[in-house]
């Protein structure tokens, strides 16, 4: 009975010392990760945007060929598929060329 009542009191305050939240352990919660909309392009001055702008424009002008045959494949299915297997040029040249070609 006494061995009862001492794994009785050690178990609670076991689950006292487990449970206890602290001050510390809600500080993760009083910061969310997520921003509002309206405050979302505060972090980038407009200047850092212009250029982050321009130099995705120069990227886009000067893509190498084999991304633009991977993207080109992308949106198809079937051309992922037999990209997979023959590379993407060999995809773009059956399946892209082909699409652009009706258009």
């Amino acid at each position: 009975m006494k061995s009862l009542m001492l794994l009785s009191v050690l178990a609670a305050l076991a689950v006292a010392a487990l449970c206890y939240e602290s001050h510390e352990s809600m500080e993760s919660y009083e910061i969310s990760p997520f921003i509002n909309r309206r405050y979302a392009n505060t972090f980038i001055s407009s200047q850092q945007r212009w250029r982050a702008k321009a130099q995705e424009r120069i990227r886009e002008r000067s893509k190498p060929a084999y991304e633009i045959s991977r993207e080109a494949c992308d949106d198809h299915k079937l051309c992922e598929r037999y990209a997979m297997i023959y590379g993407y040029n060999a995809a773009y040249n059956r399946y892209a060329r082909q699409l652009r070609g009706r258009k």
